[in-house]
């Protein structure tokens, strides 16, 4: 299908931002994995010590004539804090920056684009460090790791930071939920 198109996505970790974009309308699929690193095949013991350069982050595969690239950017940042440079709460780390990772030059520019629009409206009080570079490759995670809060939703930390995540998600984007 010609209008299934796939988005990039790191916030933090993967648990919460699969969580969040697998609730979208429009949205296929969401896969968690790792990307923007330089270590082949990386596992997800490699990325918890920071050594591999990746990131944690999602494949979005998404259906484009029911949710743009736009709205994807909207949600993303909404969802996490794009201002805190390699963190998202108590987890730190370049594994946990805040990224975004393009399939070509015109995601590139959208992605510049938004953020130029957020600065400029200042909606943070901090300087946005969200990282948007080419997509070079992405790993998919271990089995493990998919529908991670679904499966795992009462476990600690997914009630203490996915659930407020999810629960923000529903009450701020109504009309952007499956």
């Amino acid at each position: 299908m010609s209008n299934l198109k796939k988005a990039y996505l790191a916030g933090g970790c993967f648990w919460c931002t699969e969580a969040i974009f697998s609730r979208l309308k429009g949205v296929i699929g969401v896969s968690p994995g790792y990307t923007g690193g330089g270590v082949a095949f990386p596992k997800y013991k490699q990325i918890c010590l920071g050594i591999t350069g990746h990131a944690e982050a999602i494949e979005v595969v998404y259906d484009k004539d029911l949710v743009s690239y736009t709205t994807l950017l909207e949600v993303f940042f909404s969802t996490h804090d794009p201002t805190t440079l390699n963190q998202q709460g108590n987890d730190r780390g370049t594994q946990y920056r805040s990224a975004i990772f393009c399939n070509d030059e015109a995601e590139v520019l959208i992605a510049n684009n938004y953020i130029k629009k957020l600065t400029e409206d200042n909606i943070f009080q901090n300087l946005i460090t969200t990282e948007v570079s080419l997509l070079i490759r992405f790993y998919e995670a271990e089995i493990e790791h998919k529908d991670y809060y679904d499966l795992n939703s009462n476990q600690p930390y997914c009630n203490a930071v996915i659930s407020p995540k999810i629960k923000k998600l529903i009450e701020n984007n109504q009309d952007l939920l499956k």
